[in-house]
């Protein structure tokens, strides 16, 4: 702690990656202590390893859908992102976020690298912005739809807890978010007033384009979709039979589970939080708790693979990227808003990089 009492830069990011770390492990710990091991035996030996692997494809399958949502957003600003160079800016920010425990999200490195590409950093944020509310709404979606058509399957205490969140939640909608839309941004709590900022201009930028508004909506909705149906076919597998949990309940629990991942307790993945909270939204359908956590576990084994498989997408396409100055409009190089009013446009082709990119 520095003589004026603040705490010096770089110690509370680092004290979030331990406290997550701890929480993650902890966890982990927990379960390891608790779980009936017979059951995550018999569930692992009915896991095929073929199985495993073309729930690996289709993950990244998936996740090509994921490229053109994002690079649908990024254009919508103008920023004129081209194919390859989305595939390798979003495969860079997924190996972040799923394999790395960085303070950095794989977000900030997807934005840095596309705004370099485009030279339109302020079209690519609030490109990111917008992909976010959007997963969002979509895991919103998810749980409202799979509330509805599980009701049969839940328990009658299941099902007055249902109703009340869609009521309240609905409810909520309706009343506090023409609030927060309304409110001006100097009210805001200071900590994220800046998030909030973002969020408005994004939904601005939405309002104004609502064909590639939709179009993501649905590309998301997708997306989400096909990897609730992988679940429930890793779930199969491992001996969870559609008549106890039928995929009207898959469609609910995975949506929670994956919300509670989002949580930001915990290390990249939702590691050791996802899966229990599933295995946990599991046994009220007569679901053994390990056999749930190694549905979950086969699910997180496919997330690092694919994490990994993107980090070798990323490398691969850095190195046959041809290092061309990034252009924003024609031929234009891009100049960033801090540069000083004299500095020209072009620099000469015999000046000196500033500082070579870690991400390049």
């Amino acid at each position: 702690m520095t003589p004026g009492g603040q705490v010096p830069k770089g110690k509370t990011p680092r004290r979030t990656l331990l406290v997550r770390a701890a929480v993650s492990f902890g966890v982990l710990a927990a379960v390891f202590l608790f779980i009936p091991w017979r059951d995550v035996r018999r569930a692992l030996v009915e896991m095929s390893p073929a199985v495993w692997l073309a729930v690996f494809a289709l993950f990244l399958a998936g996740h090509l859908v994921g490229v053109s949502k994002w690079r649908l957003l990024v254009n919508a600003g103008r920023a004129q992102l081209g194919r390859a160079d989305a595939v390798r800016c979003y495969a860079a920010g997924l190996y972040t976020n799923m394999c790395l425990p960085s303070i950095v999200g794989g977000d900030v490195l997807r934005a840095a690298m596309a705004g370099k590409a485009t030279g339109k950093p302020e079209a690519v944020v609030l490109a990111g912005v917008a992909d976010r509310v959007i997963d969002i709404a979509t895991m919103g979606l998810l749980i409202l739809g799979g509330g509805l058509a599980a009701r049969h399957a839940l328990p009658d205490w299941g099902r007055n807890l249902v109703t009340i969140f869609v009521v309240a939640g609905l409810a909520g909608a309706a009343v506090f978010l023409p609030l927060a839309l309304r409110r001006p941004l100097a009210r805001w709590p200071r900590k994220v007033r800046r998030r909030v900022g973002r969020s408005l201009v994004a939904l601005r930028r939405m309002s104004r384009s609502p064909g590639a508004a939709l179009t993501t909506l649905g590309l998301s909705v997708a997306m989400q979709s096909g990897f609730v149906l992988l679940n429930a076919w890793i779930g199969h597998e491992v001996g969870i039979p559609a008549e106890r949990v039928p995929l009207s309940v898959w469609f609910l629990v995975w949506p929670l589970a994956k919300v509670a991942a989002l949580v930001p307790v915990s290390l990249p993945g939702g590691l050791a939080v996802r899966d229990s909270v599933l295995a946990s939204l599991l046994t009220p359908f007569g679901v053994p708790f390990g056999t749930g956590w190694v549905a979950a576990l086969v699910w997180q084994s496919v997330l690092y693979a694919g994490g990994m498989a993107s980090g070798i997408v990323w490398w691969l396409m850095s190195r046959r990227r041809p290092h061309a100055p990034a252009k924003s409009r024609g031929n234009e190089a891009y100049v960033p808003a801090h540069a000083p009013a004299h500095a020209p446009a072009h620099a000469p082709a015999h000046a000196p990089a500033s500082a070579p990119s870690p991400y390049a």
